[in-house]
């Protein structure tokens, strides 16, 4: 099995900055993206940025709304992604969610694609 571990929530100013780690570990795994989300009260988890396997292409999406503000990157040594989040607004508080699609290598072969989240970290813009 997978574990991802968030760090890097809490309160900031409008205006501010923050920055989101996330730690893969466990089993052996093959990425296929590996991502935050987020879920705002009362809203449905939605994505906010994501980063394919460099076997896919290293491609990186992000949502509308954290265009120019948000910057994910890779450590792929330490199997970590960071999300560098500045110019932060109201709108973006909700808890964040690290999220990897991956296969898990089994001991013996690779089991079919699954999805991992983490415990997600609150982030809160607030005056």
């Amino acid at each position: 099995q997978v574990e991802l571990v968030e760090s890097g929530g809490g309160l900031v100013q409008p205006g501010g900055s923050l920055r989101l780690s996330c730690a893969a570990s466990g089993s052996k795994f093959s990425m296929y993206t590996m991502g935050w989300y987020r879920q705002a009260p009362g809203k449905q988890r939605e994505l906010v940025a994501s980063v394919t396997s460099d076997a896919s292409g290293g491609d990186i999406d992000y949502a509308d709304s954290v265009k120019g503000r948000f910057t994910i990157s890779r450590d792929r040594a330490k199997n970590m992604v960071f999300l560098q989040m500045t110019k932060l607004k109201p709108e973006d508080t909700g808890v964040y969610y690290c999220n990897l699609r991956a296969t898990i290598w089994t001991g013996i072969a690779w089991a079919t694609p699954s999805e991992h989240w983490g415990p997600g970290t609150q982030i809160t813009v607030s005056s």
